[in-house]
């Protein structure tokens, strides 16, 4: 038998935390998750992908951001960064392939957020 409380509500599905709204510093609506990438070693939620721009996901830039820069806010019922909007703009972005995945891409998207931590 499991110990894991399904009521509890420390712990979401991944499917759910897909598509949850991501708010800059001043709590206006940046874009969506897209998807989470979890370490296969470790099983802990590395990065978080997140999407905005464009127009019905055509043209839009997904950022990875480290997962330790969100913050679930009850209020926004989502997640809020400690940075702004035109900070992740300046950071790397990466590209969808055909299947909607993101392209893995080199260190330096991912290096990018280790001031803000």
């Amino acid at each position: 038998m499991s110990n894991i409380d399904v009521d509890d509500h420390s712990l979401i599905s991944s499917a759910r935390v897909e598509g949850t709204a991501v708010y800059d510093r001043r709590a206006e609506k940046i874009g969506t998750i897209h998807s989470v990438m979890i370490d296969k070693v470790s099983g802990q939620v590395r990065f978080a992908i997140l999407s905005f721009g464009g127009i019905f996901g055509i043209g839009a830039r997904v950022y990875p951001l480290p997962w330790a820069l969100l913050d679930y806010d009850p209020k926004l019922r989502g997640y809020s960064l400690s940075v702004t909007r035109e900070d992740v703009e300046a950071a790397p972005y990466m590209a969808l392939d055909k299947a909607d995945r993101p392209h893995e891409v080199p260190e330096p998207a991912y290096r990018h957020w280790d001031e803000y931590l």
